[in-house]
């Protein structure tokens, strides 16, 4: 029998109103299903289009993706967290990679501008060791923020999400760093460009169903993938059934990438039982205590400081 493409989730679905008008898609939400899956095309993959990708061919793969996790996993166990705490073993992916535009499902190269502020935040640190001071490492490290989108991106642990709607507002709070982000929809402009902020300066508004926020006012502390302050990013949140929203990101900054690029993933539905918990970084950041005290003992028996940055990385 001939294989055919993956089914895909209907895209007519219209979802309830709220008492004031606006399409409901409030609730508890994850998108532990979509851990694991390549950012960009693979290249097994070179010359095909995701809708090309057949429902056999996607099983298979996350079959292979779940096996290769697990045992990765189990072997470097006794330098990480339990097994137990992982939540993204065996998920059920969408999709067999997430960026769709371009068509070829590449990140676009940098500019020049962009390759020039690449080279010198890497000479900057290499004038420094990896944890010299807490300074050093990362904001996430610190528990100050993810940054965005990286809230919202699937890791070991932490993926829910749970939106909230108001008259003239939509806040979203994220698990990870349990930062809240509270959208206006009312039409005002954004604050001003000398107002930096690290998850940036979010206006919204309605198309249809669709949620539409676009942010801008980032700071350069929290670049993703060697974004510049210029950044201005698109999200829509697309309800596409009863119990999941498309969510899609487009990264418009001609500072950093040679044209505009959109990901996509869903965002799954769940019940009041799994709102996000408290996340308690800052009482309990033992990592950080940890890798101090390593790169002070490095130190003292006269060896280089190695980061000790996990494989999973920062997509």
């Amino acid at each position: 029998m001939a294989q055919t493409a993956a089914p895909k989730t209907a895209k007519t679905y219209t979802p309830g109103k709220t008492s004031w008008g606006d399409p409901n898609i409030a609730g508890v939400y994850t998108n532990n299903d979509e851990s694991l899956i390549p950012f960009e095309r693979p290249a097994a993959f070179e010359g095909r289009r995701l809708e090309d990708i057949t429902e056999a061919e996607l099983e298979h793969l996350r079959d292979d993706r779940s096996e290769d996790r697990i045992e990765a996993d189990r072997n470097r166990a006794e330098f990480r967290s339990p097994i137990h705490w992982f939540e993204n073993h065996f998920p059920n992916n969408s999709r067999a990679w997430l960026v769709v535009d371009p068509l070829d499902g590449h990140v676009p190269p940098l500019t020049e501008e962009g390759r020039r502020r690449a080279a010198t935040q890497a000479a900057l640190a290499a004038t420094h060791g990896p944890a010299d001071s807490f300074e050093d490492r990362s904001l996430w490290d610190q528990c100050i923020t993810r940054g965005l989108p990286g809230s919202m991106m699937p890791g070991v642990y932490g993926n829910v999400y749970e939106m909230l709607q108001g008259p003239g507002y939509v806040t979203i709070i994220y698990e990870m760093v349990h930062e809240t982000r509270v959208i206006p929809l009312d039409g005002r402009p954004h604050a001003g460009q000398n107002i930096r902020m690290y998850i940036g300066d979010a206006r919204g508004h309605w198309e249809g169903s669709t949620l539409v926020v676009e942010t801008s006012n980032f700071t350069s502390k929290t670049r993703y993938r060697g974004s510049s302050e210029n950044l201005k990013m698109i999200e829509r949140f697309k309800p596409v059934g009863p119990d999941t929203i498309e969510w899609s990101a487009t990264f418009d900054d001609p500072h950093t990438w040679t044209q505009p690029w959109t990901f996509v993933m869903n965002l799954t539905k769940k019940d009041q039982s799994q709102r996000p918990f408290e996340y308690a970084c800052h009482e309990g950041n033992y990592g950080m205590v940890g890798i101090l005290n390593a790169a002070r003992a490095e130190e003292r028996q006269g060896k280089d400081v190695v980061s000790p940055k996990e494989a999973e990385g920062e997509r």
